[in-house]
C-alpha cells in the first residue's frame, strides 16, 4: 500500500466511487458481501488498492498545504519538481489558532514580532508521497490565499 486506507468515514462518503471501481472489476454488490464475508485478505486488499488510487487523485491536484500552531504556521506550495515554504513564527504571546490571533497576524505580518522564512527544495522522494507526509503529520490542504498573501509580502 501506497499510503494508508480511507477511514470509514471516507468511504462511506465515496460509497458512489467506491460502488463503481468494484464495478469495473466486474465485482457486484452481492459477491462484494460474499468477499467481505468470507475472504477479508481480499476485501482488506480492494479497499487498499481503491485508497491509494483516491490519494493519488487528491495529492496530485494539491497545490498548497498549510500547518498552524499555537505560535507558528508553516505554508507550503507545491510545485511539480519542488516545493516551496514559508514558515512563520510568533514572539509575543498570540495564539494562531484562535481567530483573533490569526486576523491579528494577516494585519500585523510586518510587526517585530514575526518572524518569517523563505525556502524551496526539490522533493527528496516522489512528490505525492511528501505531500502525504505533510498531511498525516497534520498540515491541511488549502487553496493557497494564505502562502500568497505571504508570498507578495516579503516578496
Amino acid at each position: 500500500m501506497k499510503y494508508r486506507q480511507l477511514t470509514k468515514e471516507q468511504f462511506e462518503g465515496l460509497h458512489q466511487e467506491f460502488a463503481l471501481f468494484l464495478a469495473s472489476q466486474s465485482i457486484d454488490v452481492k459477491e462484494w458481501n460474499q468477499i467481505k464475508n468470507e475472504k477479508q485478505t481480499v476485501a482488506e486488499d480492494e479497499m487498499n488498492v481503491f485508497s491509494d488510487v483516491v490519494w493519488d487523485d487528491v495529492l496530485t491536484k494539491t497545490n498548497y498545504v498549510e500547518h498552524f500552531s499555537e505560535t507558528s504556521a508553516n505554508l507550503f506550495k507545491c510545485d511539480a519538481t519542488e516545493i516551496h515554504r514559508i514558515a512563520i513564527k510568533i514572539n509575543w504571546d498570540i495564539n494562531l489558532l484562535t481567530q483573533d490571533g490569526f486576523e491579528w497576524l494577516m494585519k500585523n505580518p510586518m510587526d517585530n514580532s514575526v518572524d518569517i522564512f523563505k525556502g524551496s527544495k526539490v522533493y527528496q522522494s516522489e512528490r505525492n508521497l511528501e505531500i502525504f507526509d505533510l498531511i498525516e503529520k497534520g498540515s491541511n490542504i488549502s487553496k493557497g490565499e494564505i502562502f500568497e498573501y505571504f508570498n507578495s509580502i516579503i516578496s
